[in-house]
């Protein structure tokens, strides 16, 4: 991977984003939809998805991931601008939203498919999220289990799990997706 290209050819299994000029991005960190609607929030964040990643079976679905047994992790696949969202403010939402120190399980969510993941799309991502890393786990003081790897064939969640939160799933009402919102984000997945 080049990192003077900020989407290298991939795979021919890997989406590319919507529009040449953004990038993608995708992460690890626990349930997906409250991480979702964080970075729904993120201005210059023009897409979000949930979906299923870094596993080895192909065409997973969430009963399959719960298993346990695909290799797959629960994450966020996030379409950005990197002329209005630098990669540095995806990576301290993601930071900010899970417990990196906490292997495989965040809350009371305990499997393989809620692990702490950085999936990296270029050189310039990688070295960002090691950079990262370092420096969260010298704030920290404690080894940090987030592991950071080249992004792997995204499989998209079913829908109901898409802007699950934004559309009111879980127990409470809609939650709001407003660029800049900051209210509570209330997920009991």
């Amino acid at each position: 991977m080049s990192s003077a290209n900020p989407n290298p050819s991939q795979a021919p299994d890997m989406d590319a984003p919507d529009d040449p000029s953004h990038q993608l991005a995708q992460f690890g960190a626990g349930c997906f939809w409250g991480v979702e609607l964080a970075f729904q929030r993120l201005p210059g964040v023009a897409k979000t998805e949930v979906g299923y990643s870094q596993g080895q079976v192909p065409d997973p679905n969430y009963k399959l991931v719960c298993t346990g047994t695909t290799g797959h992790a629960e994450v966020v696949r996030v379409q950005f601008d990197p002329s209005s969202c630098k990669y540095n403010h995806l990576l301290s939402l993601f930071w900010s939203r899970h417990d990196p120190t906490s292997l495989n399980r965040q809350g009371g969510d305990v499997g393989t498919q809620y692990r702490s993941g950085i999936y990296y799309y270029n050189d310039e991502q990688l070295r960002l999220a090691r950079e990262s890393l370092e420096a969260k786990e010298k704030e920290l003081g404690k080894k940090i289990v987030t592991e950071i790897l080249p992004a792997k064939k995204f499989y998209r969640a079913e829908e109901y799990h898409q802007q699950y939160l934004k559309k009111g799933g879980g127990r409470g009402s809609k939650q709001s997706a407003e660029k800049g919102c900051t209210d509570p984000i209330r997920c009991y997945g």
